[in-house]
C-alpha cells in the first residue's frame, strides 16, 4: 500500500448502473456497461470505478452476506451521452477525498481498507460518500506485483478493462472533517 493522502478529484461524468445483491455482479455490470459504450461509440474517458455504499467493514460483510449490497459501477465517459432504462448518466461530485493504492490480488485488501478507516478515523474525518474503487488495469494481463502507475500510460488497459480478481484497487473515500461538539 502506497501513502494514504488527501486528495482533490474533480467531478466526474459517468455513465453507470446499480443494482442490489452481492458484490460478485460486479463484473457482470462493468462488462454491460462497457459494451454498451462499444455498441453505441461513447468515447470513455477513464478507468472504470465501483461506488461501494456499505461504508464499514461490518456493513460490507452484511449486505454482501445477505445479497442487499448497493453494487454501482461505472464508466468514465466524455461528451453527450445518453444512456438507457438501466444505465444512466451523471456526474459523480468531486471534493476533497482521502486516497491510496493497493498493489496485489484484490483478496488481499483487507488490510489496506483497514489502514485507511484507522487513518481517517486517527485524523478525525468521516466518510461522507460512497467509497470509489478505480480499477486501472486489466487483471488478466497484469501479475498482481506490477506498478499500477507503470502500467496505467495506455488507455487501451483502462478500455480492456474487465473486473475479475482485481489486481489493483486505487480507493477514494470522500471525506468530510467531523466536528467534536
Amino acid at each position: 500500500m502506497d501513502d494514504i493522502a488527501l486528495v482533490e478529484v474533480a467531478p466526474l461524468q459517468v455513465l453507470g448502473m446499480r443494482k442490489t445483491g452481492t458484490y460478485q455482479l460486479i463484473p457482470e455490470l462493468l462488462i454491460k456497461i462497457y459494451e454498451f459504450t462499444v455498441k453505441k461509440k461513447i468515447p470513455v474517458s477513464g478507468a472504470p470505478l465501483f461506488l461501494c455504499h456499505e461504508i464499514t467493514p461490518e456493513a460490507v460483510m452484511e449486505a454482501n452476506g445477505k445479497g442487499t449490497a448497493i453494487v454501482e459501477v461505472a464508466w468514465p465517459v466524455s461528451g453527450t451521452v445518453k444512456g438507457n432504462r438501466e444505465m444512466k448518466v451523471y456526474e459523480l461530485p468531486g471534493g476533497k477525498m482521502v486516497h491510496t493504492v493497493h498493489k496485489g490480488p484484490y483478496e488481499s485488501c483487507e488490510p489496506t481498507y483497514l489502514k485507511l478507516f484507522a487513518w481517517i478515523e486517527t485524523q478525525g474525518f468521516q466518510i461522507s460518500g460512497p467509497i470509489r474503487e478505480v480499477y486501472p488495469n486489466d487483471p488478466r494481463l497484469v501479475k498482481p506485483e506490477a506498478s499500477p502507475r507503470s502500467l496505467c500510460r495506455s488507455a487501451e488497459l483502462f478500455f480492456l478493462f474487465f473486473f475479475g480478481s482485481g489486481e489493483f484497487l486505487l480507493s477514494y473515500y470522500k471525506i468530510q472533517k467531523h466536528l467534536h461538539t
